[in-house]
């Protein structure tokens, strides 16, 4: 039985899954690094630095100690994912389970988080939660359904159980890396939707696009141990969908700029949102040519934000590549 969730990180997603574990009534506590966010969540029931104008339930209450998160059930960790060592490093051993809800992999290893989570904190039971979610909608209260997954059935059928709520539907699987191999990849494929959106270049475009990006992500995640039919459910082409067509995904915004002509560095210069495909895009191209996997598309948003060509550039080379078949 898991009483008190703990959520490690205080931003939108952070303090929406916050929103999520209290809704039953249960006390969640959420640890942030910003004392502004501790000081607002407490005083006034706001994230408003994150999250502003949205009421939080009040059995949340925010801490800057990762101490006090030891008698936690389980923990929710959304730090950014090039910071998820660093933070599960510093917290102390409790054992308890670990639900991972950052999508990306780690720049100085290609590892994903789950594996990054095993080194780091080994005694814990180590979970995936990814799927199609805006944080603004989940911390509202509006319908979504995401992908839970955990190799141990029995942990994760009482994740479950406290996660579960009318508007949150958690589907469980046991494909820890698809789940997070489809979060990862499709942050770097909405930024090359964001391009498509910026540069005016039509709805059929930007429909193109998603379907082969969607391929790239299945040949990647296959040779990654995926399964496809994860590949293929909420926490691939579900988030994949979602994604690419809103400006509310940072990854979709820091790609119409970048399609508007406008500097990456100016882009990422907001510390207060991470687009995580732009911290992706150059790992995941390594990755996928260490395992011989072809990603044009990855491989073109990685060259645009190096720097290393310009829209007009990159948008020459896809649409110069030779033609072949769709499963291809």
């Amino acid at each position: 039985m898991i009483g008190r969730i703990g959520v490690i990180g205080g931003g939108a997603w952070g303090t929406a899954l916050a929103q999520v574990a209290a809704a039953g009534g249960e006390e969640t506590l959420l640890w942030a690094r910003e004392p502004e966010v501790v000081e607002s969540v407490n005083a006034g029931h706001e994230n408003r630095l994150f999250l502003a104008g949205i009421p939080l339930h009040e059995a949340i209450r925010a801490t800057g100690a990762l101490d006090d998160l030891l008698d936690c059930g389980a923990l929710l960790v959304v730090t950014p994912a090039q910071h998820m060592r660093s933070v599960l490093s510093s917290l102390p051993r409790t054992g308890a389970p670990l639900i991972l809800c950052s999508k990306g992999m780690e720049e100085s290893t290609t590892k994903l988080m789950h594996q990054v989570a095993r080194e780091e904190q080994p005694d814990a039971p180590i979970a995936v939660l990814s799927g199609p979610t805006f944080a603004h909608e989940v911390a509202l209260g509006l319908p979504a359904a995401v992908t839970l997954a955990v190799e141990d059935q029995g942990v994760g059928e009482t994740l479950r159980s406290r996660l579960a709520r009318p508007f949150f539907r958690p589907y469980l699987s046991t494909d820890v890396a698809g789940a997070e191999i489809g979060g990862a990849v499709k942050n770097v494929l909405a930024i090359a939707c964001g391009v498509v959106e910026g540069r005016r270049l039509g709805l059929n475009a930007r429909s193109a696009l998603i379907s082969r990006g969607f391929a790239e992500m299945t040949r990647f995640g296959l040779a990654r141990g995926a399964r496809a039919e994860t590949l293929a459910g909420l926490s691939g082409l579900g988030d994949l969908v979602l994604t690419c067509s809103s400006e509310n995904s940072r990854n979709f915004s820091l790609g119409k700029g970048l399609g508007e002509g406008r500097a990456a560095a100016e882009l990422l210069a907001d510390r207060r949102t991470v687009a995580e495909g732009a911290h992706t895009a150059p790992v995941l191209h390594r990755a996928a040519a260490e395992a011989g996997v072809d990603m044009p598309i990855v491989a073109a948003v990685n060259a645009l934000l190096s720097g290393e060509a310009s829209v007009d550039q990159v948008l020459e080379r896809l649409l110069a590549r030779p033609l072949r078949s769709e499963g291809v």
